[in-house]
């Protein structure tokens, strides 16, 4: 049987192939070597950037994620006197694109979430979609300012990328155009640009707070830092008005101008105990909540702004004037026939010849050359200084921007019929808010007090300037209450169960070379007339057709709204008011001869 030979190695060869490293440990080795070299380099950096220069990576990071925040705060409220909500600031959204995140995350892929953002927005989707592509380096574009919350959650729910909301703040006015021009209104900034709005600007916005944040990448605050400068919080501004007189003297007001088809209106109510305005209001007015459309007479407020010729307003004024200087007595007897008086080869007239009446009869009959007799009697310095003290030709003290002082003339020559016209309201202008102010101060007594639109705190009401001696304002106050009891000028002004003290005017509105064929219809007065609490001055100007005295037009705007606004404040009745039957209706027409 045959075997076959089997080598077998050598000792000396077995430890040669011992010895000799095989493919595997060979790469395993270099594998360990390479992982050990990259961890210790890992561990080298890792030491030098937090031991050595860690400042630098710090740096770097702070510039991607830490900024600079301002958080804008809400513009503060304006209020009545009894915490009524005239102007407030609703929380709103702006929609903003950034183009180039939009192009960098394809944010255009997907065409109908473009359409339904154009649709919501109201805008046409090729405007939209040009408006973001224009330029796409841009990092910031507004499309759309102040939408609602519902409008903004619909935008948030289409997830576009490069396109955001923003929170912001939107104006809303309760009262709308019962006080537009006077609360005016704010630009799309939340900026006031009209009226107390503009006014009290920076009262009532404060200043924003900065703080520093730092964002994650995706814009997110993460962490709050610190405040980098205070804010200051925006104030509320309480006025001094009473939106349940307002309310009434804006619905009487707008009822006259519109059935007297006149070019505008303005009522003033002033409390005569504080100098506080109650009730401004105008017409025609404008909603601030819808601006479309806005005309800019329309924004005017014309009882600080528009100034007339008062007319036979201002008469009392010379009539007190004479009786300060002693120059007569209510019950002085003077001379006016035969109707007519020429005077420097003009013509002062009466409507009708009075003959011989007492000066409280020549008041309440609206007698101009009564009137002119007492003023020439006077130096026309010392007349216009009296008009001054009684507001005519100064500001009021209310502090409203477009407030004009009316127009009171200073020549160094006056002529005697220059002289005569004064006294009886032609040649002068004064604005609504002097006239019953005029009126507040005969009814307190003669003291001047400035008046105010914000609301004064119990201790606040200024002592006034003693411009009348109380006994003269008292007999003038008894003087005009005669003007609206049955044949005075003004019986449309009376009120049941209260006495009221006012006075009728009719002017000519003055033209290129003299007067036109306008009018400009007033009344001023105050009630009750026993105890004085409120003082109204209504002018509607331009009224058209045949009824255009102030006894016709602006004196039943006096009676309902005073009536209503004594009622209101639950002012006691006089004891011995003239029963004047029902005012329900009051533009009817009457026999009374009315200046």
């Amino acid at each position: 049987m045959n075997r076959r030979k089997i080598n077998k190695p050598t000792k000396s060869k077995q430890a040669k192939q011992k010895l000799k490293p095989t493919p595997f440990l060979w790469r395993l080795r270099l594998v360990t070597l390479a992982i050990a070299l990259v961890f210790t380099g890992i561990v080298a950096r890792a030491a030098y950037i937090q031991v050595i220069a860690p400042d630098r990576l710090r740096h770097e990071s702070d510039l991607r994620t830490l900024r600079l925040e301002t958080r804008d705060v809400q513009r503060g409220m304006i209020t009545d006197r009894n915490g009524e909500m005239l102007a407030v600031s609703v929380p709103v959204q702006a929609v903003w694109a950034d183009p180039k995140r939009v192009f960098e995350g394809n944010g255009f892929d997907d065409p109908r979430r473009w359409r339904a953002l154009a649709d919501v927005l109201d805008l046409p989707e090729a405007e939209l979609l040009e408006r973001v592509q224009q330029d796409p380096k841009r990092r910031f574009l507004y499309l759309r300012r102040q939408v609602t919350p519902a409008v903004a959650e619909y935008i948030a729910k289409l997830r576009i990328p490069g396109v955001g909301l923003k929170p912001e703040s939107r104006r809303y006015y309760p009262a709308g155009e019962v006080t537009g021009q006077l609360i005016g209104l704010t630009n799309i900034d939340d900026k006031g640009i009209e009226g107390l709005e503009r006014n009290y600007d920076d009262w009532l916005t404060g200043s924003p707070e900065t703080v520093r944040v730092r964002k994650g990448l995706g814009g997110e605050v993460v962490e709050n830092l610190s405040v980098v400068a205070e804010g200051e919080h925006p104030n509320d501004l309480v006025l001094s008005l009473d939106m349940r007189l307002q309310s009434l003297a804006y619905r009487a007001l707008k009822k006259a101008t519109q059935y007297h088809m006149a070019t505008s209106g303005s009522l003033v109510i002033i409390d005569i105990p504080t100098g506080e305005i109650l009730a401004m209001a105008n017409t025609p007015s404008f909603n601030p909540n819808q601006r479309s459309g806005i005309q800019a007479y329309q924004m005017r407020n014309r009882a600080i702004t528009d100034a007339y010729e008062p007319g036979s307003v201002v008469k009392p004024l010379i009539v007190a004037a004479a009786m300060e200087k002693g120059l007569v007595t209510p019950d002085t007897v003077m001379d006016t026939s035969p109707g007519w008086m020429r005077v420097s080869g003009g013509l002062v007239r009466d409507g009708r010849n009075l003959g011989k009446q007492d000066v409280s009869t020549l008041l309440v009959k609206s007698s101009n050359i009564g009137m002119a007799k007492m003023a020439l009697q006077m130096d026309v310095d010392e007349v216009l200084a009296f008009y001054a003290e009684f507001g005519l030709g100064t500001y009021s003290g209310i502090n409203l921007d477009g407030e004009t002082t009316g127009n009171v003339p200073k020549r160094r020559r006056w002529s005697e019929h220059e002289r005569a016209t004064l006294a009886f309201g032609y040649g002068l202008t004064s604005t609504p808010l002097q006239l019953a102010r005029m009126y507040a101060i005969l009814g307190a007594g003669g003291v001047a007090r400035p008046a105010s639109i914000l609301k004064l705190r119990e201790g606040q009401v200024p002592q006034g300037e003693q411009v009348l001696s109380p006994e003269v304002a008292r007999q003038m106050v008894g003087m005009l209450t005669h003007v609206t009891e049955p044949g005075g000028t003004a019986t449309r002004a009376a009120i049941d169960g209260y006495k009221v003290a006012g006075k009728t005017g009719t002017s000519r509105k003055a033209v290129a070379g003299g007067y036109g064929e306008d009018y400009v219809a007033l009344f001023a007065g105050l009630a009750p007339a026993d105890n004085p609490r409120l003082a109204m001055a209504v002018v509607i100007n331009e009224p058209q057709g045949d009824a255009y005295y102030g006894g016709t037009v602006a004196a039943p705007v006096f009676s309902e709204v005073m009536a209503g606004a004594l009622q209101l404040l639950n002012v006691e009745p006089s004891h011995r008011g003239p029963k004047v039957g029902t005012l329900a209706s009051v533009w009817g027409s009457d026999n009374v001869v009315t200046r």
